[in-house]
């Protein structure tokens, strides 16, 4: 008699493959948080493929080098600005405004929050700056600076003189926040609804 054998297919579970698009995302996700933490030059990219789940060379496979994923966290860092100031601005109505006021007040009022609750956005913008001494790294840098400042221009509609001191003082701000100063605004009119105070400290 015929011995029938039954074959059992052997089922194999395939292993998500993740589209290097979206890896490519999560890695500048990661190197934000990373280079906030230690700099261009302090931190391993190894640290950053860790986070992400992957191999340091599969990173190199991507970016061309550290000094490149550095700018591409830098340059979304800038754009998460960017997008939170437009979203405050967004909302600012000037029908239910007080007179002469302007977009730049919820505008910096929504930076200051943005500076307690997200610290990386803050760190890396201070290594980004500290990192100019590298000739590649300078006009990437800049040219972010220089857009952000045309963008809150044309988000505001304020001159070039008020957008001038409203970057003069915010970067005052980064300073304090970066050194933990908790009560850093207390003496800022930023927060003021009195359309005379104008955007600096009191004294």
């Amino acid at each position: 008699m015929a011995t029938t054998t039954t074959t059992t297919p052997e089922v194999k579970q395939a292993r998500q493959r993740v589209p290097a698009a979206e890896r490519r995302d999560a890695l500048i996700d990661a190197a934000i948080h990373e280079f906030a933490q230690t700099g261009l030059h302090g931190t391993p990219v190894d640290r950053i493929a860790r986070r992400v789940g992957v191999a340091q060379p599969y990173v190199f496979s991507l970016f061309s080098s550290k000094r490149e994923l550095f700018l591409q966290a830098v340059e979304r860092c800038f754009q998460k600005v960017y997008e939170m100031l437009a979203e405050a601005a967004a909302e600012f109505d000037p029908a239910v405004a007080l007179p002469d006021s302007t977009a730049l007040a919820p505008m910096a009022n929504a930076y200051i929050e943005q500076l307690d609750a997200n610290r990386d956005i803050l760190l890396l913008q201070q290594h980004a700056y500290a990192a100019c001494g590298d000739d590649q790294v300078r006009p990437r840098v800049r040219a972010c600076y220089e857009r952000l400042q045309a963008q809150i221009k044309e988000l505001s509609g304020a001159d070039d003189e008020t957008v001038e001191d409203f970057f003069r003082y915010g970067m005052w701000i980064n300073v304090n926040a970066a050194l933990g100063l908790e009560d850093f605004c207390q003496e800022l009119h930023w927060r003021s609804d009195d359309p005379e105070a104008g955007i600096g400290p009191t004294k």
